[in-house]
């Protein structure tokens, strides 16, 4: 895993580039330090760019938030998140898991989710007891994003029932800010823990990548995944046969001892021991998205 300062050094071994948000992007409030510079020069280079996101909400809803960052859609070429790869096999059904399922489902998740599943032929029910099926967005925040308790209740009623889950974003937390907050992906984990059916959908699971790559349009052999989390980004790269690169100063700068307020950069000999024993082998690492 080589260290870079940033994709200059990387630009001529690749034509496109599939980039995690949440982490690489933006922060959840806004884009990082260099990274609207460096989606400009991979433009310029002729590049071809999908922006990829474990967000459990469809392209639309993602592409209007990152607008008001002043992510403009000049600078990518296409979105996939899990949330639409999910609205798609609940659309479909001709995966053989998805068409097991009921129409009767419970939503495990914030109103801002429904995107997900609007407009399909699925009735949304409130009692786990006339449920077929449990579709987990992740925690909603009149209840509380830090902690997993508030949600056991209703977790605990469907482990009763055993209704199998859907889980619309794999993401076990998220830096918001400067904060770190659950996704639906602990809740989920909870939930298989307690021997219940966990379908995951986005990365680092196939689904989602071969959506992102039909969006792209290049080779495998000449695409670059970039991410900050090595259990999603990292092992989907991995999953899907395309090369990976890591980004550091993500949800892992803290444990690889970097600091965005001290402008200190991640530790390259951690960051390969760490990616060595999860049985990883990104082909390099740049502390952030940059130029």
């Amino acid at each position: 895993m080589k260290w870079h300062d940033g994709l200059a050094g990387l630009s001529s071994d690749y034509d496109g580039y599939i980039l995690d948000l949440w982490g690489v992007v933006h922060n959840g409030v806004a884009p990082y330090p260099g990274v609207l510079d460096c989606l400009g020069h991979l433009r310029a280079a002729g590049k071809r760019v999908v922006l990829l996101s474990n967000a459990p909400r469809r392209t639309a809803t993602v592409e209007t938030g990152l607008r008001r960052m002043a992510v403009g859609a000049d600078l990518y070429d296409g979105i996939m998140t899990s949330g639409e790869c999910t609205h798609r096999m609940l659309a479909a059904r001709t995966d053989p898991w998805f068409a097991a399922l009921g129409r009767r489902m419970v939503h495990l998740g914030p109103d801002k989710d429904v995107d997900v599943y609007a407009g399909l032929d699925l009735d949304v029910v409130e009692d786990p007891a006339q449920a077929d099926f449990v579709l987990n967005t992740g925690p909603d925040a009149e209840l509380g994003e830090n902690e997993i308790a508030p949600y056991l209740p209703m977790l605990e009623q469907c482990a009763a029932r055993h209704l199998p889950m859907i889980c619309a974003n794999p993401d076990q937390q998220v830096i918001r800010g400067t904060q770190r907050l659950i996704c639906a992906g602990a809740m989920a984990s909870w939930y298989e823990a307690h021997g219940c059916k966990v379908r995951w959908i986005g990365k680092p699971y196939p689904e989602v990548y071969g959506l992102a790559l039909s969006l792209l349009d290049v080779p495998p052999a000449r695409v670059l995944a970039l991410g900050d989390a090595l259990a999603t980004d990292m092992r989907g790269a991995k999953t899907a046969g395309i090369d990976g690169c890591w980004v550091l100063g993500g949800i892992h700068q803290e444990m690889l001892g970097g600091s965005w307020a001290e402008g200190r950069n991640p530790d390259h000999d951690l960051a390969v021991a760490e990616a060595t024993a999860a049985g990883l082998s990104p082909v390099a690492c740049v502390p952030s998205l940059r130029w």
